[in-house]
């Protein structure tokens, strides 16, 4: 089975990307990973984690973090063009840009290719594989709307980092478990992080 990549853009919600990727490592041979440097500041910021400044360290503090086996997380770097992901000849099974800042949904919906997160993701839309866009932004203006409406129309699952209230949660990993689930949910991935509504 194809690897899934996961991109981390500036945006506020760490907790959703790295519940994200546990989850992952409990279930994929090969995960993607790209990290933008604004990601990287933010994680420092919401999370625990420090992750370093080049890619090889980035690799190894979040395999170790996540409890990753040897070579199950490939941290590939902005400009990385030569990555699997930058080719439309093997793409990942599936991308989730998550969390996704307003700037890079932008730059997807336009196609504006000029580094290796919005290369995948425009690979992803022309080889019409899942693309999944996790935003974490309020309000959102008609720009962003509009920007959201066009990927929509596209086939791109756009999934706000909107948490439901229903089944009661008791601390915000809860909250954030719920996201996650719905995400994993849509990459046809096995979980056990919420149970599905039952009425």
């Amino acid at each position: 089975m194809k690897p899934i990549a996961i991109a981390l853009t500036g945006a506020s919600g760490m907790p959703y990307a790295l519940t994200l990727l546990k989850e992952l490592v409990k279930t994929q041979d090969k995960i993607y990973v790209m990290i933008s440097a604004a990601a990287n500041t933010v994680i420092a910021m919401e999370t625990d984690l420090k992750l370093g400044a080049d890619t090889n360290a980035i690799e190894k503090n979040l395999s170790q973090y996540l409890g990753a086996k040897e070579g199950q997380i490939e941290v590939f770097s902005k400009n990385q063009w030569t990555a699997p992901v930058a080719s439309g000849s093997n793409p990942p099974r599936a991308l989730v840009v998550c969390p996704c800042t307003m700037s890079t949904l932008s730059a997807i919906a336009h196609g504006h290719a000029d580094n290796l997160m919005h290369r995948a993701a425009d690979v992803v839309i022309k080889e019409q594989k899942k693309l999944i866009l996790v935003p974490r932004e309020t309000p959102y203006s008609a720009i962003h709307l509009e920007n959201m409406l066009k990927l929509s129309r596209l086939g791109v699952v756009i999934m706000d980092a909107n948490p439901a209230f229903y089944q009661n949660p008791s601390c915000i990993q809860d909250l954030v478990n719920f996201v996650v689930a719905r995400i994993l949910d849509h990459l046809d991935v096995e979980h056990s992080l919420a149970p599905p509504w039952q009425g």
